[in-house]
């Protein structure tokens, strides 16, 4: 392939045409984000055209919209293998290529990284070589963690590019027909060389005149989208169209030579290219295997996920009891609270991604006398985590945390595992944690939250529970409990949450080869059964623990400290929770099996160490 600075407009738009077939058919079989990462391709090749990808920071907010990136460095056969175990990520990744400056895989962090890869930049004195250029949604721009960036961006004045992707609204809502034109004129490097020329001169005006024609030029900025950025010190281009590749590339052009912090706004149409996601649908952000033809799923699910459990319970609560509200970092979909903020509209809210404003901003509600749930993934809740300590748990507030994706979720990989949430919330007094292992037990965890007094949090998984519903009797939780399932046996097999289904898969794996194990649900990670923990020690002399979470400070570490030594010197305790390391991308079972958690494997420890 010709290299991409050499080719012609008209082979750029082609080669656009033919990232977008690669991305559409990779995705349409494989799965993954589609809509955001169509609708920036031609952004994305406008930016390869005008930067050095080897010499210049390219950083990706989220970086889920990075597929072109991809491909235009040297993974195009690789695309193949995208989010696949052994592949490539659906993220930027620096061990998997060069060009990948920074992991990411969480919201808003685009320009932090800018300022910080323009002050490394300044420092070894490479300045006028190198320029950080980045690429964030307008979605993005919700996040507190940007206009932090942006203000010591806007102040110390090194030089950057940032390319804000806006597809799905303005900044602003642009004015009529003069907006249009002035914004076209902002993005020609004639307007910004008569801008920097005009500035100079009025240094050397009279103070009235220079007053004068510093209020036309504040004037004409009022009218156009780009005042918030510019009184933030920083210089603003656009809005330019996203898909014309030849007025990005003068554009962006403009805005590498301009030698100061640059705004470069661009709207697109997420989807662009594929007719049937063209446009705002949520479902297209990210998905699974579908018909390119009908943009049909090919997944075919035959029990409901937890996510949609946890839904139709919080609902059917919610119209009881109008104290219920509730609130989700804009992932309505993914945590189920769309069907909430539909049918109840004056009590739930979808606040952007905002995580630590979401937690915090139900501390009044909940102090107000209204019983607020946050709804979030467990790898988001971690960006809210000091508001949970300092503005929920400090004033033992009645706030609910339902968290969604705990454990492994598959092919988004070590950035999205939810793996963390039991050891950085157990920290936290007067914090209380507890888990349901089936669809039955999550329901009743919805209703025991929903009367409870202080802060609490409850986890479930990515897609459908392991345990099916009904294979156990759904008992009503009681503050620190445990509950046998089985209650003979030569060992002790204790499961927390989603872990229990493994554990009970276990139990029967172990039958068959002759041996028999009690099943204990723990049901409370925190506050921890310690009259049942300290009974079993005289009943069981080896204790298995199944947990979807890390080791450290994980479930058997609370078992651990829970039992006083003397009684735990008395057993031997082994457990199955995730090894301290990240957790790669993948089939959720080929990952399990990577790191020894399918069902027969863990059998066959837990053989070998009763036969040594």
């Amino acid at each position: 392939m010709k290299a991409i600075k050499e080719m012609q407009v008209s082979e750029l738009e082609t080669l656009a045409a033919e990232i977008r077939e690669r991305i559409l058919d990779v995705v349409s079989r494989h799965g993954g984000h589609l809509s955001s990462t169509l609708g920036a391709t031609d952004l994305i090749i406008a930016m390869h055209y005008v930067f050095d990808v080897e010499q210049d920071p390219f950083i990706f907010d989220v970086s889920h919209q990075a597929y072109a990136h991809k491909l235009l460095t040297d993974r195009w056969e690789r695309f193949e293998t995208l989010r696949q175990f052994g592949g490539i990520s659906g993220y930027t990744k620096p061990s998997e290529s060069p060009c990948d400056y920074y992991v990411a895989g969480h919201s808003s962090t685009s320009v932090s990284l800018v300022v910080g890869a323009a002050k490394a930049i300044r420092l070894r004195g490479e300045e006028g070589k190198r320029i950080p250029i980045a690429m964030i949604g307008d979605g993005a721009m919700s996040a507190g963690m940007v206009y932090e960036a942006l203000n010591e961006l806007g102040d110390r004045k090194y030089p950057a590019v940032i390319l804000l992707n806006d597809n799905e609204m303005s900044i602003a809502q642009p004015i009529g027909a003069i907006s249009r034109i002035l914004s076209q004129a902002m993005a020609s490097p004639f307007y910004q060389r008569f801008k920097e020329r005009t500035e100079k001169m009025l240094e050397h005006l009279p103070e009235s005149a220079r007053y004068v024609a510093k209020r036309l030029e504040e004037g004409t900025r009022m009218i156009t989208p780009g005042i918030l950025f510019e009184e933030m010190g920083l210089e603003y281009i656009g809005p330019v169209d996203g898909h014309n590749i030849e007025q990005l590339i003068e554009t962006l052009k403009t805005a590498k030579e301009m030698n100061k912090p640059v705004i470069v706004h661009a709207q697109t149409t997420k989807g662009k290219g594929y007719e049937i996601a063209e446009g705002y649908y949520e479902h297209w952000h990210g998905v699974g295997p579908f018909d390119k033809e009908t943009g049909k799923s090919l997944k075919k699910s035959t029990r409901p996920s937890a996510t949609q459990v946890y839904s139709d319970k919080l609902c059917e609560l919610a119209y009881k009891d109008r104290k219920i509200v509730g609130v989700t970092a804009a992932m309505p979909s993914g945590t189920g609270m769309k069907q909430l903020l539909e049918k109840f509209p004056d009590r739930f809210w979808d606040v952007g991604i905002a995580e630590q404003h979401a937690v915090t901003s139900m501390g009044p509600l909940a102090k107000e006398g209204y019983k607020p749930f946050v709804a979030i993934y467990s790898t988001f809740l971690q960006r809210g985590y000091d508001q949970v300590i300092h503005d929920i748990a400090l004033m033992n507030l009645p706030v609910a945390f339902a968290i969604d994706r705990a454990g492994i979720v598959g092919e988004d990989g070590e950035t999205h595992q939810g793996a963390f949430d039991i050891s950085y919330l157990r920290a936290i007094p007067n914090m209380t944690l507890f888990a349901p292992r089936d669809d039955a037990t999550l329901e009743l965890a919805v209703e025991y939250a929903a009367e409870f007094p202080t802060p609490c949090a409850f986890r479930y998984p990515r897609g459908a529970m392991m345990l099916e519903r009904g294979e156990y009797p759904a008992t009503p939780f009681e503050l620190g409990k445990a509950e046998y399932l089985e209650c003979e046996g030569e060992v002790l097999l204790i499961g927390y949450g989603n872990g229990i289904g493994r554990a009970v898969a276990v139990a029967k794996l172990l039958k068959d080869s002759g041996v028999d194990a009690a099943v204990l649900d723990l049901r409370f990670v925190k506050p921890i059964d310690i009259e049942t923990l300290e009974a079993a020690t005289t009943q069981f002399k080896q204790w298995f623990v199944f947990s979807d979470s890390v080791k450290m400070g994980g479930v058997a570490s609370a078992i651990a400290e829970a039992l006083m030594p003397q009684k735990l010197a008395t057993i031997e305790l082994y457990t199955f929770e995730y090894e301290d390391k990240f957790i790669t991308h993948g089939n959720t079972k080929r990952v399990e099996e990577s790191m020894g958690l399918l069902p027969e494997q863990i059998t066959e420890k837990i053989l070998s160490i009763l036969r040594s």
